[in-house]
């Protein structure tokens, strides 16, 4: 049997034996930080595909988002059309008429100088008439063509007709 002595060289030891008596860790550690530093980034190549994949998901969703917005301004004024009815209905069973065309929607907020007594507003919650989501006046008339009062805006363009969010957004629908 062969002996060796305690002085060995490192490399004459089995790795195994090597690693547990700690020989090359530092060039074992060198490589590892070396492994790490490299993929502690993004390749180009990596930094690419996901903008190209990002850039397609916008050219896909985008237009969709923005007809939602369009119909989301649309189904908005629906719902302050109906709120404005509710307002108008609490206006006649106070006063047994709607406002007529000239006192307007600025009935719901203050007595008109021509009633005597009865009314019991405001009817409208934020003390001013809302605007159309797009800005512009709701227009009021009674009696309207279309029942006791016509309420109704013209969407996107301001002006009758259209369609999507240019349609007319109206009370007697």
């Amino acid at each position: 049997m062969i002996m060796r002595s305690q002085n060995t060289n490192s490399a004459d030891l089995p790795v195994a034996r090597r690693l547990r008596q700690g020989y090359g860790r530092r060039h074992q550690s060198s490589v590892t930080n070396a492994g790490s530093r490299r993929q502690a980034g993004f390749s180009l190549i990596e930094l690419l595909v996901v903008l190209t994949i990002i850039a397609l998901l916008g050219a896909v969703v985008g237009p969709q988002l923005i007809k939602n917005l369009g119909r989301a301004k649309s189904d908005t004024a629906k719902i302050q059309i109906d709120d404005f009815g509710a307002a108008l209905d609490m206006y006649y069973l106070d006063l047994g008429r709607y406002p007529t065309t000239d006192e307007g929607l600025n009935a719901l907020i203050s007595a008109p100088a021509t009633l005597s007594a009865g009314w019991n507003g405001p009817y409208l919650k934020k003390g001013t008439v809302p605007t159309d989501p797009w800005g512009n006046d709701y227009r009021y008339q009674s009696p309207g063509n279309n029942g006791v009062y016509d309420l109704f805006t013209y969407g996107a363009d301001n002006q009758a007709g259209g369609d999507d969010e240019y349609r007319d957004v109206v009370s007697w629908e």
